[in-house]
């Protein structure tokens, strides 16, 4: 564990934790409608991290549903997370045990993935249990004082809060987009397919999560093949038929 990377986690998870509690606020409220108690919010919320995942949950704690359905739904909303768990996969270095993958796994969320995945080098698990430890508390205890509040606050002040945690998301693309125009195509061509498939019949009925998956596999894949990154050893061969080039013409 090194302590420069613990404290850069503290750093990097804190505004993002910020954006959470005033997400988790307006939550909070609505849990409070389906009969949640402040502590079972806080648990809740500590175990899934997901607004869209407990959202989904406390409609339908509060529709009465089945276990399985709780638990279905839960995962379809949820399982675009299982595409950040794989595009992380390939950054640990291989002797990384099993314990700090699920650890890293445990504590994933949007605005966690962008920012390890912003990082250069492999996955530092100690970076990401500091990051997430702040961001989880203020998730869970923003969650928990909603709850508390119940509706004494205008609901147009918690929607004007909420916007807070979309500034932060910009924040962590607009830089990575600046270095590379892969990206930043990448970026804008998300951002009209997203409002498009929510105006479009048939499409808008899709779950938010699954649209993120479809989106997300089919604009990924499409700047893959495009525009391929290249290897280490693409680049070191690159390099060398550029020394030899070099190197033939100075002779």
């Amino acid at each position: 564990m090194n302590k420069r990377t613990v404290f850069e986690g503290f750093r990097d998870g804190f505004p993002i934790g910020l954006g959470y509690f005033t997400v988790a606020f307006s939550l909070g409220i609505i849990a409070k409608n389906a009969g949640i108690t402040p502590l079972q919010g806080f648990i809740a919320s500590f175990l899934n991290k997901a607004s869209a995942g407990e959202f989904a949950l406390y409609n339908s704690i509060q529709a009465q549903v089945s276990y399985i359905e709780v638990a279905l739904i839960t995962l379809v909303v949820n399982a675009r997370y299982l595409l950040m768990s794989c595009a992380l996969s390939q950054r640990f270095a291989t002797e990384t045990p099993f314990i700090h993958r699920f650890g890293v796994a445990f504590g994933l969320t949007d605005e966690i993935f962008g920012i390890m995945i912003a990082r250069r080098g492999n996955v530092e698990p100690w970076y990401n249990y500091a990051a997430v430890f702040i961001a989880v508390i203020l998730w869970s205890a923003g969650t928990s004082i909603g709850i508390i509040a119940g509706n004494f606050l205008p609901a147009n002040v918690v929607s004007a809060l909420s916007v807070a945690l979309y500034g932060m998301f910009i924040a962590i693309i607009i830089p990575p987009a600046k270095q590379n125009r892969v990206v930043m195509i990448c970026i804008i061509v998300s951002f009209m397919l997203s409002y498009l498939c929510s105006i479009l019949p048939y499409v808008s009925k899709i779950s938010g999560g699954n649209k993120t998956i479809i989106l997300t596999v089919i604009i990924a894949s499409a700047a893959a093949i495009i525009k391929p990154i290249e290897t280490g050893s693409e680049v070191s061969d690159v390099s060398q038929n550029t020394e030899n080039a070099k190197a033939v013409h100075n002779e």
